[in-house]
């Protein structure tokens, strides 16, 4: 009966990222479904159930002394909501706004165990929801990839294609965000070098 167990555990083990291991340890369920989306030409996924909406491109509000990657705040439904440009915080120039684009609100963990924050990311364009295997995702490479590799959380396979599964706390990290924002007042605030 034990070995019937412990088989069945090894059986369930899958080797896709870091973050997927570290969801299996903790006994967490790893998500199968997940959102794609475009950003630029590439595909990339979140798993869903870190989704709460979608919603229009519309009225933002912009907050100075933020970074760059942060395109502004929202008001959704009276809460005051930041949204992240991913295309910038991948190190890219900015998203340009297409009638396609549109905002998906995600709820990620906060830094320093402050528990869900709910952030806004600005994406090119939405495609589909879609079920990816476990037997389908492989690890990220820790190299030759255009984005970070602690932002991928796998490489999944869907209709013949790949499309990046990405490790949404640590993109969406607002302990990092934060960092960013700390560093770039400083930038500001420090006298101008002489010559």
């Amino acid at each position: 009966m034990v070995n019937q167990s412990a088989n069945a555990a090894a059986n369930n083990i899958v080797t896709y990222g870091s973050s997927a291991i570290v969801a299996l340890q903790s006994g967490a369920a790893l998500p199968s479904q997940f959102l794609t989306f475009l950003l630029g030409e590439e595909q990339f996924a979140v798993g869903i159930l870190h989704i709460k909406e979608i919603i229009e491109y519309g009225s933002m509000a912009t907050v100075p002394m933020m970074p760059a990657c942060v395109r502004g705040v929202i008001n959704l439904r009276g809460a005051v909501v930041p949204v992240m440009d991913l295309s910038a915080r991948f190190g890219r120039s900015p998203s340009a706004i297409t009638k396609r684009s549109c905002i998906v609100i995600v709820e990620v963990e906060g830094a320093g165990g402050e528990g869900k924050q709910v952030l806004g990311m600005l994406v090119d364009a939405v495609n589909a929801v879609v079920e990816i295997a476990a037997g389908d995702i492989e690890p990220a490479p820790s190299f030759g990839t255009r984005i970070r590799p602690d932002f991928i959380a796998g490489i999944g396979k869907f209709n013949g294609k790949f499309v990046i599964l990405l490790a949404i706390d640590r993109v969406l990290s607002t302990e990092e965000v934060v960092e960013m924002a700390r560093s770039g007042a400083n930038d500001a605030a420090a006298p101008p070098l002489l010559s």
